[in-house]
């Protein structure tokens, strides 16, 4: 599964289930910076996946550092659990999927949020729909009615798989058609057929297709949702407002290390070092996406729209009062 792109490269969601250890890129731990920064110490949410290496990137290469701010990091699961940490206050940003993102934002009164940045954009094979070798189903058609394991439920995975079947004329119930998998256990559960099919992230697809004969039945990031925006980084609204230079060194850092990500070599390099398990020929032959390195209102307005189209919201949102431009 390999995809040759234009620009920032990296991608799909290669999720494992493997904590992270609080990592830090220099710095004091006093609040104060000497860069003149609100904080100098921040704790971000991220995920043990080739989508968030060019955090990756700023935090090994010191370009957090640089900027007189030290990032920790916190291991989620997903937005989930990354939500409720955020608007409580235990992540100061976060990295997660827009639908999740979005629909929180939508439909709860006290969660404001700000993206702060992009994160990762969708490209061929990135997001696929995988069935066991020896499974009669071959088409997406064929799974009308079936049991597909998902990371989680009314996210981008179901958006996805949703928009992939409408395409094709097939209609999946969010609660009667996907089951919660964690993305490490969705071989297991095609080998021992509590499912019938999985919506697999990278590198996850490329691990089933070598170690179990998987077969792809549908590119979930082609069709209607190619180069769809999958993920960014968001803050509380109040925390931007009362932190607005330490927001800022972050935006500069990680869009250096999005742009430094358009190097695939690197992101070949970097991401065995974080997401454990993930070996140099899996990192080399899996699918990748892309790294925007602009918020682009224009691109991120997909992802409402669409969400509108299958219920997760019910009403037209504009992302532009969402979006935090980096400071001129």
């Amino acid at each position: 599964m390999s995809a040759t792109l234009p620009r920032a490269v990296l991608g799909g969601a290669l999720a494992v289930a493997v904590a992270l250890s609080a990592t830090a890129c220099g710095g004091s731990d006093d609040k104060k910076s000497a860069n003149g920064l609100e904080e100098s110490t921040i704790t971000v949410g991220t995920m043990t996946i080739a989508d968030t290496a060019p955090l990756q990137i700023a935090i090994q290469k010191g370009l957090f550092k640089a900027e007189g701010l030290t990032v920790k990091t916190r291991v989620v699961s997903g937005g989930a659990e990354a939500i409720p940490l955020l608007k409580s206050g235990q992540l100061d940003i976060t990295f997660g999927n827009y639908v999740s993102l979005f629909t929180a934002a939508s439909k709860d009164p006290g969660f404001k949020p700000k993206v702060v940045a992009d994160g990762f954009q969708g490209a061929p094979k990135t997001h696929t729909l995988m069935v066991r070798g020896d499974s009669p189903y071959r088409t997406i058609k064929d799974l009308a009615g079936k049991k597909i394991g998902v990371n989680t439920k009314r996210n981008v995975s179901t958006l996805l798989v949703r928009a992939a079947g409408q395409a094709q004329g097939v209609t999946f119930d969010e609660d009667k058609n996907f089951v919660e998998i964690p993305p490490p256990n969705m071989e297991a559960a095609l080998k021992n057929k509590s499912v019938d099919a999985v919506q697999a992230i990278e590198p996850f697809g490329t691990q089933m297709q070598r170690s179990m004969g998987a077969r792809m039945v549908a590119d979930l990031s082609s069709g209607p949702t190619a180069q769809f925006p999958i993920a960014g980084y968001a803050a509380m609204a109040k925390f931007a407002g009362k932190n607005p230079k330490t927001v800022a060194a972050f935006q500069r850092a990680l869009v250096k290390g999005e742009g430094m990500a358009a190097d695939r070599k690197l992101v070949e390099q970097i991401v065995p070092t974080y997401a454990k398990g993930i070996d140099a020929n899996v990192a080399a032959t899996m699918s990748y996406g892309t790294y925007p390195t602009s918020l682009d209102a224009t691109r991120l307005q997909r992802v409402p729209d669409v969400m509108q189209q299958f219920g997760y919201i019910t009403k037209k949102t504009d992302v532009k009062p969402l979006l935090l431009a980096p400071a001129s």
